[in-house]
């Protein structure tokens, strides 16, 4: 067993990780030669293949899809992931860090860097893609976004300060301890690794409390994606596939009855495909007057990519694409 596979039983336990390694192509070469200690690169892929594995628990049709693979006797591979994040003019997200920030602290001493920055004007958000260092191709990218609040009017900065400002930070000693080791060695004791990891998945969600159902109906007026975010927080929001012919796959999808985006998002230089399958609803709770209220809302969801290479570099594609991210995000409008 190698250490990446290692690492993610610690956190799953041994079925979870055997069958997710059935699924998941994991690349052999990330690895250090030393049992007792990890890389930075083992890290990120156990993260990384932790968060996938929580995805398909949050979305069924992910699910289906990725049991689909396993039945045909196919592995899926693990593109990138994304995450959602508020970022207010003057200062944190309560105890957080300022939008992205919140998530390059532990995505830099894993190895990452950013490799592009993606306006979403139409969204009033930018995203970063954040790609690791010592793997590019093969270790999972991060697509992270931030929320301006600013540009939207004083009213929406008064209900986001209300449902956001108030936000907790999930990072404790633990994983502090392993990203400043990784961060000045680029390698940690296994057992540091260990102890760390289940602070940095927990990052990976909402550290709010629950949004009055007003709140949430006066974001989603003006945004989307800020509603998401006040029901979801900071989750993984989607897992992305690469695959040969992403318009192939989508038109099998769209033949068996998968909630499949009606058409493929491609991008300026034509060498980046992307589609995927709506948001899964969930039922969220909501603060009311006499106590809680439930409400369906979207989920998190599963997205296909497939990248050609770059003629000039001879080398896969990894970058991303502001108008098809922004019609990517159209996947969490409506449950």
């Amino acid at each position: 067993m190698t250490a990446v596979e290692r690492l993610i039983e610690t956190q799953l336990g041994a079925d979870a990780t055997s069958r997710l390694l059935e699924v998941v192509e994991i690349d052999t070469s990330i690895g250090s030669a030393n049992g007792d200690e990890v890389s930075r690169g083992e890290v990120a892929m156990a993260l990384g293949a932790c968060l996938f594995d929580g995805l398909l628990h949050a979305v069924p049709s992910g699910a289906a899809y990725v049991e689909d693979r396993r039945a045909e006797g196919g592995k899926v591979c693990f593109d990138h992931g994304a995450i959602r994040t508020i970022l207010f003019s003057d200062g944190p997200t309560g105890a957080l860090p300022a939008g992205q920030l919140a998530f390059s602290r532990i995505l830099e001493p894993l190895g990452y860097a950013v490799a592009g920055t993606y306006p979403l004007p139409r969204l009033n958000m930018t995203g970063r893609a954040y790609c690791h260092r010592d793997h590019a191709e093969t270790i999972p990218q991060y697509f992270v976004s931030e929320l301006h609040v600013d540009r939207f009017d004083a009213e929406f900065g008064a209900v986001a300060a209300r449902v956001f400002g108030q936000s907790r930070d999930p990072l404790g000693a633990a994983a502090r301890t392993l990203l400043d080791t990784l961060s000045a060695t680029h390698k940690a004791p296994f057992d540091v690794a260990t102890a760390g990891l289940p602070e940095l998945l927990a990052a990976f969600g909402r550290h709010h409390d629950e949004p009055t159902l007003d709140d949430y109906h006066a974001l989603r007026g003006a945004s989307p994606e800020a509603a998401w975010i006040a029901t979801e927080g900071n989750a993984f929001n989607h897992a992305t596939d690469r695959v040969a012919d992403v318009e192939a796959l989508a038109e099998r999808q769209r033949l068996i009855g998968r909630p499949i985006k009606e058409r493929v998002e491609i991008s300026t230089n034509g060498r980046v495909r992307q589609t995927a399958y709506r948001a899964d609803p969930v039922t969220r709770r909501f603060r009311a007057e006499d106590g809680t209220v439930e409400q369906q809302v979207p989920g998190s969801f599963y997205e296909f990519i497939t990248r050609d290479s770059d003629p000039e570099t001879g080398r896969l594609d990894l970058s991303f694409d502001s108008g098809n991210a922004s019609g990517i995000f159209q996947m969490t409008k409506v449950a």
